[in-house]
């Protein structure tokens, strides 16, 4: 009988971080990268550090609370401890140097962080509600880290607008997407029509002088591939291939949102 390799504790500690779900990733980074970028300074740090451990800490979490998962607990638990501390720690730096009274977009980020959690705790992290809530919730990080940084109200939020504009339609296109990918009958109206809205929402922000026109054409391009995707089936484009897509196009949109955008 072979014996039980056993497995460090850095590895564990690994496993019980690392989301399972790869859209979380760009669920929050492509955010904070939007912010960083855009508005770069040491308190947007402090909350894109902060946004980012309450991010990992949902999963680690979730091991701590589930009873047939003792054996992970004591990784899990510190997992909890130290990420917990990194939020704790970022937020303070973020009110410290920016003031607390800039972080107020982070209150608008609570409605739809309770409602994913609410429905995290379900079970239905996967359900179209808990993702649209969690993409709203961190669309709002970009403004946050814009505000700590001293930018004017309205121009972070038009930011906020920009994120949401890219995040929210591709959660509805690429649900979309993958259950008709599975054979499944579902209308491609909404993600159309919510990716439709976010190059009016976009242009609105550009037309009031709070955002770049680059960023109407970036939800165009957006819109054009939700008609790709959704106009008709794509034989041998598979969901694996679409996630690594749109990973690359994520990263490289907001790389020209922020560069784009005037500080």
């Amino acid at each position: 009988m072979t014996p039980r390799t056993k497995t460090s504790f850095p590895a564990r500690l690994g496993r019980a971080i690392w989301p399972k779900e790869h859209g979380s990733w760009s669920l929050a980074l492509e955010p904070v990268a939007l912010g960083l970028l855009a508005a770069p300074s040491a308190a947007g740090a402090g909350i894109a550090v902060a946004a980012v451990a309450g991010m990992l800490l949902r999963r680690p979490i979730k091991l701590v609370a589930d009873d047939r998962g003792k054996a992970r607990r004591p990784a899990a638990l510190g997992a909890v401890v130290a990420l917990g501390l990194a939020a704790a720690a970022g937020l303070a730096v973020g009110g410290w140097i920016g003031g607390p009274a800039r972080l107020w977009p982070l209150l608008l980020a609570v409605p739809p962080g309770l409602l994913f959690l609410w429905l995290d705790a379900r079970g239905e992290a996967r359900a179209a509600a808990a993702e649209l809530a969690g993409a709203a919730a961190f669309a709002l990080v970009p403004a946050a880290i814009a505000t700590a940084t001293g930018w004017p109200a309205a121009r972070s939020l038009a930011l906020a607008v920009a994120m949401g504009g890219r995040s929210l339609p591709t959660v509805v296109t690429i649900r979309t997407f993958l259950r008709r990918h599975k054979g499944q009958a579902v209308t491609p109206v909404p993600a159309l029509a919510a990716s439709a809205a976010a190059v009016l929402a976009v242009g609105l922000v550009a037309w009031e002088g709070l955002g770049p026109w680059m960023a109407v054409a970036v939800m165009a391009l957006l819109l054009g591939r939700a008609v790709w995707l959704l106009g008709r089936p794509l034989a041998g484009v598979s969901a694996t291939r679409i996630g690594i897509a749109e990973s690359v196009i994520g990263g490289i949109l907001v790389v020209v949102l922020a560069l784009s955008w005037p500080g």
